[in-house]
């Protein structure tokens, strides 16, 4: 009984003597998998990924932060370390993220409306839904 290849199966394999034979990583990258949706991929999982939607705070809430950015403003020099948290927008979709940034405060800027950290992050007064830390725990005791 013969095989289908049984013909060509012990037949010399022909090596070029004036080219170098090829690596098998090179040979294997000859059949790796084509792409032919460039950016789908991609695509996809921008789609699919999640954004919050801003929260707007009511008058009660607005007024508390804003007595707290007024201790903030009047202990600036201590640099007080506080924790805040403020949404930022994303830039592909509607919606965006809460980020909490914990640092120092450096300086409340009242015509560009933006706090800035000792750690050089800049954050958007109207942006903030809440302020925390220790300055606020101090002042409630007293």
């Amino acid at each position: 009984m013969t095989r289908t290849y049984d013909d060509i199966i012990n037949l010399p394999y022909h090596v070029s003597a004036t080219r170098p034979q090829m690596t098998a990583i090179d040979r294997a990258a000859q059949f790796s998998p084509f792409a032919a949706l460039t950016g789908y991929d991609a695509a996809i999982r921008e789609t699919a990924r999640l954004t919050d939607e801003r929260v707007e705070l009511d008058e009660y809430r607005k007024d508390a932060l804003s007595n707290r950015l007024q201790i903030i403003e009047d202990r600036i020099k201590e640099h007080p370390e506080i924790a805040i948290t403020y949404f930022q927008s994303d830039v592909k979709k509607n919606g965006g993220t809460y980020i909490t940034a914990i640092s120092k405060a450096k300086k409340i800027d009242e015509y560009e409306r933006v706090i800035v950290m000792t750690d050089g992050t800049v954050i958007p007064i109207d942006e903030i839904i809440s302020i925390d830390g220790k300055i606020f725990e101090t002042m409630c005791e007293g």
